[in-house]
């Protein structure tokens, strides 16, 4: 199964490779941007393709290889196949009157949800791993992590109003 790949002047790259039952493969990354991949089964004369935006790639790539993401609005999804199907949530929360003025330790958050604050964005200025004594302010947007459950008490039980 090896790779080979090939400079297509005006075109773009071509990366290629059979498989072990005889199919190939082949991923072109064009001169435009978008990404063409094509199948060709063994024993087959005609290819099926599929033509992709670089974030379509991406993901792709993240199906391959267990790393799947699960976007929404204010919030991506992550699973992690070689870890137990472990699936970790980061969302996106703007603070409420509720967290004004109130440190992370004295919100408890990591103890009363399971979530954690990665990161808070404040006046277009990414604060990345808050301390502990860190005090939200009104506009504060937080950047929490935990699992699916951890999110969603923590929306129920910090971000109350």
């Amino acid at each position: 199964m090896a790779l080979r790949s090939l400079n297509l002047p005006g075109v773009g790259t071509k990366y290629e490779f059979e498989t072990d039952k005889g199919d190939t493969v082949a991923i072109f990354f064009t001169k435009t941007g978008s990404i063409q991949m094509y199948t060709l089964q063994k024993n087959c004369n005609t290819p099926s393709a599929a033509e992709m935006s670089p974030v379509e790639a991406r993901r792709l790539g993240n199906i391959l290889t267990g790393a799947i993401i699960e976007a929404d609005q204010e919030s991506v999804e992550i699973a992690f196949s070689a870890l137990a199907d472990l699936r970790i949530t980061i969302h996106t929360f703007f603070v409420t009157a509720a967290v004004v003025g109130k440190t992370i330790e004295d919100l408890q958050i990591r103890a009363r949800t399971g979530a954690t604050v990665i990161a808070v964005c404040r006046h277009d200025r990414n604060i990345i791993n808050p301390p502990p004594t860190f005090v939200f302010e009104k506009g504060d947007a937080a950047l929490v992590i935990g699992e699916s459950d951890h999110i969603k008490k923590f929306e129920r039980e910090i971000m109350v109003n």
